[in-house]
């Protein structure tokens, strides 16, 4: 799992480029408060070596909770900024200031 971000100095966006190693699974997203916490819009691409990748522009100045939800299980990114306990979903999110 890992976690790349890239601040574009023209706009007040960073790239921010997710990717999880997930050989067996079918279906990779990572889903967070800058999606709506919709699996469909946060879909990650299956690279021939197994792993699940995706850039997302994320507006800067900003903190965001997410996880990934692999075949339908939620995991934590350990390289993350940090976690955060979220009252509703009653779990530790990862979090991620840009």
């Amino acid at each position: 799992m890992s976690i790349k971000k890239q601040v574009i100095k023209s706009k007040p966006i960073c790239k921010v480029t997710f990717s999880i190693e997930a050989k067996d699974a079918k279906e990779v997203a990572v889903v967070g408060d800058f999606n709506n916490w919709n699996p469909e819009l946060g879909t990650l691409s299956k690279l021939k070596n197994g792993t699940f990748k995706g850039l997302f522009e994320l507006p800067i100045n900003a903190t965001y909770e997410f996880k990934y939800l692999v075949d339908g299980v939620y995991s934590n990114e350990p390289e993350a900024d940090g976690v955060k306990w979220n009252d509703f979903a009653g779990a530790e999110n990862s979090f991620l200031t840009v």
